[in-house]
């Protein structure tokens, strides 16, 4: 009676002919390997057949059983390179079939026993029978005297080799006794032969793909790096775009870069356990991640559902987004220091110029002060040239301190240091504020550092900054608000802080707020040298100053000086 599924030798042909046009497919190697499996156990009409592959140094084991439709389960085995220099996967070796397993794969057996090929093929009809074997060059005797599978009576184990290199084996398993004739075990042999080539072929050539595809990947994020005009959002949300296709599954990826957490994810990105990640290290920094995620659950390979190639590409991607970062940033700050210098450069040239106006302006200007205050003076003045006099006086008084705020800018008044408490200066200098916010509607809020460090420098300037930065709050708030002035101090530094409730500065008109003679007010309403002056005495303090304002919201200023 022969075994049911049983093909000819014409069709053992058609069989080799489709495992050899399936390994060039290009198919990720699990399906691979489940398909051939499937042809195995449809041609052989085996209960079971299972497939031992070594790659790299890990083994790859893979069982389909004839009872259920889809019973294909794959699993990874590590592995170990025994003394005779051939790498067997770590099974247990003091089970029955996995000793006859490893010794097949080491190539151990007597090919004057019955129960072996010449080829190194193991097998035996029943099972059930002690099995007597000499093994070794040492000719040593080994016997396995219990049965090897109470369900299998008949088994095959063929050894896949190529060359001297032993790369897995071929098991075959029925229930039935004597399944298998000597021609059979011939064939199969010669089956064998050629799924070694073909599994070897497929795994050079989805290892080479997945190579294009680590350097198509890679490639494509050089060159969206090129583009110079975009900004590191833009180029993240178009580098996670391409790594999906990069994936052995990319139907199923998703792919998401976390930077300074933001996120930057593929279209349908949904969270899974199986993902693979990689930070994102910007000068020695940990700024971020790399993510792979499967959205569907996949057997396990290298790590997890993952290739060894694909830890490296994702490595690689992780620096590639960090070199991006760390160069999009060096440009930012290159920009920054050129409007620097382009600044200080205008700075400069407009101090040069104040001077010079200053002290052209200056003698005249007293001439003029000066007589019209002795005018005035003169008896029986009319009345109408009086208030033409006052009003000399007046515009003159106002002129001579424009000079005076040029002179301070252009640092044309030399400073008087001394020991300064900041407490002292605030409480001096609101002193002249309190009635008029009273008036405004504005509350005055007074939060003071008890045990606040002195620090060095130009009482009567720094007051000179506290004026300018509440007069400016002041008259933000036409509708009156909140006035806090609070003071701070660090082991480092000292500060005050100014802080209104008033309409704000916009984003773009932040960036030109210390510039000399630049204003929002009307004519008459200011000079655009209030803060300018102050942004010249905290520098010349070695100080530093920090705006922060919303729109409807408010206008916060911090002042801050080194301690003495």
């Amino acid at each position: 009676m022969r075994k049911p599924g049983y093909k000819s030798t014409v069709n053992y042909h058609a069989l080799t002919h489709e495992i050899l046009v399936l390994s060039n497919q290009g198919i990720p190697r699990i399906d691979f390997h489940r398909e051939i499996l499937k042809i195995l156990i449809k041609y052989s009409g085996c209960d079971f057949v299972e497939l031992w592959f070594r790659e790299n140094k890990k083994y790859s084991h893979c069982r389909v059983t004839q009872q259920t439709e889809d019973s294909f389960e794959y699993n990874v085995i590590p592995a170990t390179e025994k003394e005779d220099g051939i790498v067997v996967p770590n099974l247990q070796e003091n089970s029955i079939m996995d000793r006859l397993r490893v010794d097949v794969i080491r190539r151990r057996f007597d090919p004057s026993l019955p129960i072996f090929t010449t080829n190194g093929t193991f097998w035996v009809g029943n099972t059930e029978e002690p099995i007597d074997l000499i093994l070794g060059s040492n000719k040593k005797r080994d016997q396995y005297n219990n049965s090897i599978n109470g369900s299998s009576k008949s088994l095959a184990l063929f050894p896949l080799v190529i060359g001297d290199d032993s790369i897995g084996i071929l098991q075959l398993t029925s229930s039935h006794y004597n399944y298998f004739t000597e021609d059979d075990i011939h064939l199969y042999e010669g089956f064998v032969e050629t799924l070694g080539i073909s599994l070897v072929n497929q795994s050079t050539q989805a290892a080479l793909r997945e190579r294009v595809k680590e350097l198509t990947c890679l490639y494509n994020i050089a060159q969206v790096a090129e583009q110079k005009n975009r900004s590191v959002k833009e180029i993240l949300h178009l580098i996670v775009n391409l790594i999906p296709p990069a994936w052995q599954y990319p139907n199923i990826t998703s792919g998401r870069i976390i930077l300074d957490g933001q996120n930057y994810t593929t279209p349908g990105y949904q969270e899974n356990k199986q993902k693979q990640t990689s930070d994102i290290v910007v000068n020695g920094y940990r700024r971020g991640v790399v993510e792979v995620i499967y959205r569907e659950m996949q057997p396990e390979l290298d790590e997890g559902p993952f290739l060894e190639e694909e830890r490296n590409l994702i490595n690689t991607i992780a620096k590639q987004v960090a070199l991006i970062v760390e160069q999009k940033e060096a440009e930012e700050d290159r920009l920054k220091l050129r409007e620097q210098l382009r600044h200080a450069d205008r700075l400069a040239t407009i101090g040069q110029l104040a001077a010079g106006v200053a002290h052209e302006l200056n003698e005249p200007l007293g001439n003029i002060l000066g007589f019209a205050q002795l005018s005035m003076k003169l008896p029986e003045i009319p009345e109408r040239l009086s208030r033409d006099l006052t009003k000399i006086v007046d515009a003159s008084l106002l002129a001579r301190e424009v000079i005076k705020k040029l002179m301070l800018f252009s640092r044309q008044i030399p400073p008087k240091i001394g020991t300064v408490n900041l407490n002292q200066v605030v409480n001096d200098g609101l002193s002249f504020f309190e009635s008029r916010c009273a008036k405004a509607g504005i509350e005055l809020i007074r939060l003071l550092s008890h045990d606040i460090s002195e620090i060095t420098g130009d009482q009567v300037q720094l007051n000179q900054v506290l004026v300018n930065l509440v007069v400016n709050s002041i008259q933000a708030m036409p509708d009156g608000g909140k006035l806090t002035i609070q003071t701070l101090c660090s082991n480092n530094y000292v500060s005050f802080i100014v802080e209104d409730t008033g309409v704000g500065i916009s984003k773009d008109i932040i960036n030109k707020i210390f510039i000399p003679f630049f204003t929002t007010k009307d004519v008459n309403e200011g000079t655009g040298l209030g803060l300018a002056v102050v942004h010249g005495i905290v520098t010349s303090h070695k100080g530093s100053i920090k705006v922060e304002s919303r729109i409807n919201y408010g206008t916060r200023f911090e002042i801050r000086f080194p301690v003495k």
